[in-house]
């Protein structure tokens, strides 16, 4: 039985999740013969994808489905419902981690889903500015969860620091990611290569720091390390790397008790 807003009070999911969970049955038929909830969602990825999450609206979807807005009612209830099946249907199955299945241990499996979820990202930057409304509740987000915390089966954590690791990991793939989809689009806005945007930026703040009020910053960019060859992935290296140092320093006191 669903509510008004089409939620279920059994599970408290919208009726298209449940459906993506199996738990009943989708809409046969609708509206417009063809119309169906996959190709809604689709269409909406498609508009997402070329155009950024704020152009997706229940009416350009309809419009590139050739259908009255209201003809996807009948399939989702709201724009943030339709936002879900998106971001399921952008993440995905979880790609299988070797290292899970070589047993080759905790850090390993981690830093492979690390990078699952980074590839998983990068194919669908739009993706990651979908609202988050709460824990993970569609079948490929918990499958995701699920293998984060498999990879950390053999570490000894407790529960409980397991899921705050897997939130630590997840908050740095994101961040990484965000901060790639700015840079990307600052450079569309430029409409030149990121090197020469760093460069100006580099100029402009050699003129504006003062040595006395910024002597540290004054140092950074005497060092002339802000124009060296740029390695997209040494930040998100770095950064996973100490996060890992500090999970198994956690480990270490977690065993010894502290």
């Amino acid at each position: 039985m669903t509510d008004k807003s089409g939620t279920s009070g059994e599970t408290g999911l919208p009726a298209s999740i449940e459906a993506a969970w199996g738990l009943r049955e989708r809409p046969v038929k609708g509206p417009k013969p063809g119309l169906t909830l996959d190709r809604i969602v689709t269409a909406a990825v498609g508009v997402a994808a070329s155009e950024g999450l704020a152009a997706v609206s229940m009416g350009r979807v309809a419009k590139e489905l050739g259908v009255s807005t209201m003809a996807l009612y009948r399939y989702v209830s709201a724009k943030e419902e339709l936002y879900l099946l998106m971001q399921e249907a952008a993440m995905g199955e979880p790609e299988p981690l070797p290292a899970l299945v070589s047993g080759a241990g905790w850090r390993e499996a981690l830093v492979e889903w690390a990078w699952a979820q980074r590839r998983m990202y990068h194919r669908n930057l739009w993706a990651l500015r979908i609202p988050i409304t709460g824990p993970p509740a569609s079948p490929h987000s918990v499958a995701w969860w699920e293998q984060g915390l498999q990879a950390l089966s053999d570490s000894g954590l407790t529960e409980g620091s397991k899921i705050s690791v897997i939130l630590l990991v997840s908050g740095l793939v994101r961040n990484d990611a965000l901060l790639m989809s700015d840079i990307a689009a600052a450079v569309e806005r430029e409409g030149v290569p990121a090197e020469e945007v760093m460069a100006r930026w580099e100029r402009t703040l050699k003129r504006l720091v003062d040595p006395v009020r910024h002597p540290a910053l004054v140092r950074l960019l005497e060092a002339d390390i802000m124009t060296e060859p740029d390695d997209p992935d040494y930040e998100f290296v770095f950064g996973l790397e100490r996060l890992l140092d500090g999970v198994e320093e956690l480990i270490r006191k977690e065993s010894a008790g502290a």
